[in-house]
């Protein structure tokens, strides 16, 4: 997929262009902070920026910073906080404090680090960059289990930070539908590496759907071949039992982290009862959020979408949904 957060692509880009480059990551954070630890900037020589370390309020700090980082070939920690009258400088007024590592690339970050770090996340492989400290960065694949299986960044016992670089969220659509033509988009500004899956060739086009990887088998038989992991959502949308409920039955003996299923609450209880039939236990059936979404009072397809991009969101951040 064309990665929305191509953060480290474009610091190792500007890098071998000449200009210079420099990725600040945010390794610490109090309060109301905007960006969760782990998020990073992309500065180059220039002063050009990708991504986001804050709500926009002390990048110009940071980047004034990441400039001076890369002329002098070394490393730099910065914190802002109300507290602090730079803080206030810099316009992060609003309760939080956060803090920033600064680190320029070829000498702290090595060229050859970076080029293996964005071959991991072109082939969509879990990797964790380790940095600080007296020792060079380096790049593991390995040792962080739980970091990775929490997308947790953060620091070790020795001091060292790790930044974790997962794979996209995945997002498997069952239903090539109008509310499909909407919610795919969203889940792609959303991070999420999409798959729509439905038989009807007329509804998976090409047309309908440009750019976009469309699988027309039968959906257990697609969902067995794709492979469901705990940071998977599927989201059935044809209003079909026939497309429908083997994708139902397929996710629900998966680890997907949500299961949605478009339909009114009467469709919900008529569904509950087909799955029941095809040996579906009452706890498996209870995974499905159905009616799909949150209840925005959407109505047309492109706030259906919005209401279930938003429930997955919820559900992903163990937020109640």
């Amino acid at each position: 997929m064309d990665r929305f957060d191509d953060i480290p692509e474009q610091a190792l880009a500007w890098f071998r262009e000449g200009r210079g480059a420099a990725l600040a990551t945010v390794v610490e954070t109090w309060g109301s902070a905007p960006r969760r630890v782990g998020s990073q900037l992309a500065i180059s020589g220039a002063g050009e920026i990708a991504g986001s370390v804050s709500g926009g309020c002390v990048e110009g700090a940071v980047v004034a910073e990441a400039l001076d980082a890369i002329e002098r070939g070394t490393s730099a920690t910065l914190t802002f906080g109300v507290s602090d009258d730079d803080a206030f400088a810099v316009g992060l007024g609003c309760g939080g404090t956060i803090r920033v590592m600064v680190e320029p690339l070829g000498s702290v970050l090595s060229e050859a680090l970076m080029a293996e770090l964005v071959a991991a996340r072109a082939a969509q492989e879990p990797v964790a960059v380790i940095s600080g400290g007296d020792r060079p960065a380096e790049i593991t694949r390995e040792g962080f289990e739980a970091r990775f299986r929490q997308d947790l960044s953060g620091f070790e016992a020795d001091g060292r930070f790790v930044t974790i670089h997962n794979p996209p969220l995945r997002l498997i659509v069952v239903g090539a539908v109008h509310i499909a033509q909407a919610l795919v988009p969203m889940a792609r500004i959303a991070g999420y590496d999409v798959v729509i899956v439905d038989p009807r060739e007329s509804f998976a086009s090409a047309a309908r759907f440009p750019g976009e990887r469309l699988i027309d088998d039968w959906p257990d038989e697609a969902l067995a071949a794709l492979g469901i992991d705990a940071r998977t959502a599927v989201v059935v949308l044809s209003h079909d039992p026939k497309i429908d409920d083997p994708a139902l039955m397929a996710a629900l003996r998966s680890e997907a982290y949500y299961i949605g299923a478009l339909g009114s609450t009467r469709s919900r209880d008529k569904r509950a009862v087909r799955l029941g039939l095809l040996g579906a236990s009452a706890e498996e059936i209870g995974r499905i959020h159905g009616p799909v979404g949150l209840d925005i009072g959407a109505a047309t397809p492109a706030e259906i979408a919005v209401s279930t991009l938003a429930e997955m969101i919820a559900v992903l951040r163990g937020k109640s949904a």
